[in-house]
């Protein structure tokens, strides 16, 4: 026994053992103020689900291989969350773990943001043609800048969350505050980019923004993003300038025999540690999955759906795809004030239902549901289109009333499932890696892959498949409802309940 004891102690910890013991937890003014950053990084990703699909087909992708322009944020996803995670968990800086990753993901957002609006310019300024037909060096720049973004975005979500979670102290029901408020911000986030988004002149604040290459649309999304640089920069400053971390200090050198496992490539910890994987991660890691290839469709195609098969538009055709486009973006800022409503009730309705897998259960079938009712919505306004003819020529006309109406109702209610979405999950996977002692950075970074490799795969797939049945939305919005009643299904059945109280742990890792 003294054998087994001794070697015990001279193993080295899991890849997600935590080093420091939890700290108390903090007031609840910096979960807030922490919190916020969410509202800075989600005004920037509203501007890319509102207004960047129908961006990169003006700039001359088809809608066919639009998706895989998306496929950037799901392989950036895939490979910095899980390493910021790894190191932020282990940094030893003396301005804390988390601290300088988010600082360091503000400034990159930054400088994307400059290249996808100034992706037109460059283009021309090297060589593109001005007016249709695929404009290869600004697709080059956005693609570049967008890559980049998402890199950013990675390097500030991971580190947020995981902040949280520090600040958190180890306690369940702070935890599951944090990411409420978390989700909250989102919305607050959300609300604000699509408000700007959906509107037309917002480009007269910055009149340098309408260059010879970037027309009104173009200026717009330029205009929308100097604004989202300007939010997110203040609120990390604020953040990080009152919210203060305790520095950790570098831990021991690991036994001779083990040093050489200690420097394997944080993947190579990664995916290694995943065989040690309780079994409530596991199912988590599946409902999530589920949910997210439910999701990720419609957060994709939209806009792209109200311009298309609402309105009957096309891209680059008369104004009507435009006006679709713009009521999407509508329809965005009332799913994001529905979402921040709805955050702020999850706990209280959890509470009411029998806990959290019950409510994260009922809401993935309320999804799947209005999924499917997307098919409906375009049936009726494909039978109640109205023609004028103007000059000779016969235009099509914006759908009827009742046909936006129910649109964007549609738009407002899937922002109760969001809400279960943005904060459920995290919240138990900090939880489950809060009892096991597992780092949160790392743990979250785990859960990241059941977000991204959805993602990966719908990016890939969508295009093809909704070609394979005629084209339009409708086929991968109907492939989200069934993995949203397939994910309603698992997080009854089989999702284990969170206990009402983590304590805190020193060590230990996920067996």
């Amino acid at each position: 026994m003294e054998g087994r004891d001794e070697a015990k102690s001279t193993m080295v910890p899991s890849s997600f053992q935590i080093q420091p013991p939890p700290e108390a937890a903090a007031p609840l003014r910096k979960i807030i103020l922490v919190a916020a950053i969410a509202a800075g990084i989600q005004f920037g990703w509203a501007l890319q689900l509102s207004l960047l699909t129908p961006y990169v087909q003006l700039l001359g992708i088809p809608h066919t291989w639009a998706a895989f322009i998306w496929l950037c944020g799901p392989i950036s996803g895939l490979l910095v969350q899980p390493v910021v995670g790894y190191y932020s968990d282990n940094c030893t800086s003396r301005f804390g773990r988390r601290r300088p990753f988010i600082a360091a993901g503000s400034a990159l957002v930054a400088v994307a943001v400059f290249l996808i609006g100034f992706a037109a310019d460059i283009g021309h300024a090297a060589g593109d043609s001005i007016g249709k037909g695929p404009k290869p060096r600004a697709i080059s720049v956005f693609v570049v800048g967008f890559w980049i973004l998402d890199v950013a975005n990675n390097m500030l979500q991971g580190p947020c969350r995981a902040f949280l979670a520090d600040l958190s102290g180890g306690n369940a029901k702070k935890m599951g505050s944090a990411n409420a408020l978390y989700s909250f911000f989102m919305a607050v986030g959300n609300v604000l980019g699509y408000a700007a988004g959906s509107y037309t002149h917002l480009f007269k604040v910055f009149p340098f923004s309408k260059t010879k290459a970037c027309d009104v649309y173009c200026a717009n999304l330029k205009s929308c993003f100097f604004i989202s640089i300007a939010l997110l920069l203040i609120v990390t400053i604020l953040a990080l300038s009152i919210v203060r971390e305790t520095a950790i200090q570098s831990t021991p050198e690991p036994p001779t025999g083990a040093s050489k496992k200690r420097k394997i490539p944080v993947f190579g910890e990664l995916f290694g540690a995943l065989k040690d994987l309780p079994k409530p991660m596991w199912i988590l890691l599946l409902v999530t999955c589920l949910n997210w290839i439910a999701w990720f469709p419609f957060l994709l195609f939209d806009t792209d759906w109200m311009g298309r098969e609402v309105y009957g538009g096309k891209v680059g055709e008369g104004s009507l795809y435009d006006h679709g486009v713009r009521a999407g973006a509508l329809g965005l800022m009332l799913n994001s004030v529905v979402l921040g409503a709805a955050s702020l009730g999850v706990q209280f309705v959890a509470r009411s239902v029998g806990g959290v897998k019950k409510l994260w259960g009922g809401v993935n079938f309320l999804l799947a549901i209005c999924l499917a009712m997307t098919v409906l919505i375009t049936k009726l306004a494909e039978n109640n289109r109205r023609y004028a003819v103007v000059g000779g020529v016969t235009t099509l006309l914006a759908p009827v009333s009742g046909v936006k109406i129910g649109a964007l109702a549609l738009f407002a209610v899937l922002g109760i499932p969001l809400a279960a979405t943005f904060s459920i999950p995290f919240a138990l996977a900090s939880i489950y890696s809060s009892n096991s002692g597992a780092g949160q950075g790392l743990s979250l970074g785990v859960l990241n892959l059941a977000i991204v490799v959805p993602q990966m795969i719908v990016s890939v797939a969508s295009g093809p498949w909704d070609d394979l049945f005629g084209g339009g939305n409708l086929p991968a919005f109907v492939v989200g409802a069934v993995a949203a009643a397939a994910s309603g299904i698992f997080a009854f059945t089989m999702l284990p309940s969170p206990p009402s109280d983590a304590k805190p742990v020193v060590a230990g890792g996920f067996h």
